[in-house]
């Protein structure tokens, strides 16, 4: 709408959580996975209550897309970053389901790493240096 009405670039993101064992659930329904009215703890516990008689390694990833449209034409940028499930929340930090999740080769979930160790690694900046690196290659 902003593109075609004004004429001007404009980007947008949304990131899913996929579940293996779930079939790539919640995926694109990860902020209303418990329902619209829902919160982050609810559709935590919704995702651990559907994963209680799955034996680890519950693989899961997060996934970021961006999408851009410019004069050019229309760019997608995808961060993913692989991980697990844990059985129970740990940590305080982050948002969503960082509490919940173990990126592969860690034994921290995002919640206990913190913001700037999360943000070295994860799927939003994977997403953000490319869409950054197209950027700045001047298209």
């Amino acid at each position: 709408f902003v593109y075609e009405r004004y004429g001007l670039p404009c980007f947008a993101d949304d990131t899913g959580l996929e579940v293996e064992a779930l079939a790539g659930a919640p995926g694109v329904y990860s902020a209303r996975y418990a329902g619209d009215s829902c919160d982050a703890e609810a559709n935590m516990q919704k995702l651990l209550q559907a994963l209680i008689d799955i034996p680890q390694p519950r693989n899961a990833r997060f996934r970021t897309v961006i999408a851009l449209i410019n004069a050019q034409g229309e760019y997608f940028f995808e961060g993913k970053i692989e991980g697990s499930i844990a059985t129970e929340r740990r940590g305080t930090a982050g948002f969503g389901y960082d509490p919940i999740f173990v990126p592969t080769g860690g034994t921290l979930s995002f919640a206990e790493m913190g913001e700037d160790a999360k943000n070295q690694i994860s799927h939003r900046a994977l997403a953000v240096a490319k869409l950054r690196d197209f950027l700045l290659c001047g298209k």
